[in-house]
């Protein structure tokens, strides 16, 4: 039976919706479930050689969240952009710049602690959004999605933090992204980096702010949000 009209919009939006909730949640549970399955088969050997194993599909789930950014921008999610922009930004930096742009620190123990975090957030995250899509809830994973991240969170920054630290004798000595400009200047990018490192305390606050408001919202209607038998 056809959809009334006016319904329509809304029904392509939530099947989209689904569908991208759906993807990167088979992508962060695979990744998950490899980078367990390889530790308890290897031990502490699988941590050293964690971004060749799973880098690859590890940033293909990053590119593709970008464009939760364009759906809170056209109004598909109902989200505020900032907090967002945030931290989709400051895992892109850190994986795409700081990560993959130097090999040595490939191969350092903080990447398998950072993925591990982000995508045990993210797989809890995406599995709430894309059954709350198509209108089912549950109370524990209501509850879960919105209080894991108070531990995890500040526990990535700090993860995130060590990375670039561990990262700055790399671009030191190699000058990556280092470059001279015009008129005598000058792009020294450990300098950047440790601008960033400030940025990045200053942005948790404001982050882990939002989303503690968010989740008072949320959980103080999610006990009369039951699921619809």
């Amino acid at each position: 039976m056809a959809l009334p009209a006016r319904l329509q919009p809304r029904y392509r939006k939530n099947a989209y919706l689904f569908i991208y909730y759906l993807i990167q949640f088979c992508g962060h549970s695979w990744i998950l479930t490899n980078m367990t399955v390889r530790f308890f088969s290897f031990g502490k050997d699988s941590m050293v050689d964690t971004f060749y194993a799973i880098g690859l599909v590890m940033r293909l789930c990053q590119s593709i969240s970008l464009l939760e950014l364009l759906h809170i921008c056209v109004g598909i999610e109902s989200n505020h952009l900032l907090p967002r922009f945030l931290q989709l930004t400051e895992r892109i930096i850190i994986l795409f710049v700081v990560i993959t742009s130097q090999e040595e620190v490939q191969e350092k123990y903080v990447v398998c602690v950072l993925f591990f975090f982000w995508n045990l957030l993210d797989m809890v995250r995406y599995t709430y959004s894309m059954l709350s899509v198509i209108g089912i809830s549950y109370a524990v994973l209501t509850w879960l999605s919105q209080t894991l991240w108070m531990p995890i969170y500040p526990l990535c920054v700090l993860a995130e933090a060590f990375a670039v630290y561990q990262s700055l004798p790399y671009f030191e000595s190699f000058g990556t992204y280092s470059t001279k400009l015009p008129f005598d200047l000058s792009i020294y990018f450990p300098y950047v980096l440790k601008t960033y490192l400030m940025m990045l305390f200053i942005g948790m606050y404001f982050t882990y702010s939002h989303l503690y408001s968010e989740r008072s919202d949320i959980l103080r209607v999610f006990p009369i949000k039951k699921k619809k038998m």
